[in-house]
């Protein structure tokens, strides 16, 4: 993500914190859940088009 704007915390997972939200490239995204990983990662099958994945396994939707 380039540009991108954090907003308040709202918890964490694997010791990083959970952002409410996420403005990247203009675009305002909103903390929906925690994504279903395993040792291989995290499937990307388990994203809908209007939303991301960061590297911790938190998925945003677009809002």
């Amino acid at each position: 993500m380039d540009k991108q704007q954090l907003g308040p915390t709202v918890g964490s997972h694997l010791g990083k914190p959970i952002f409410q939200t996420i403005i990247s490239d203009g675009v305002q995204y909103i903390f929906d859940r925690i994504a279903e990983c395993d040792f291989d990662g995290c499937p990307l099958q388990q994203l809908s088009k209007n939303e991301l994945m960061l590297k911790s396994g938190l998925i945003y939707r677009q809002s």
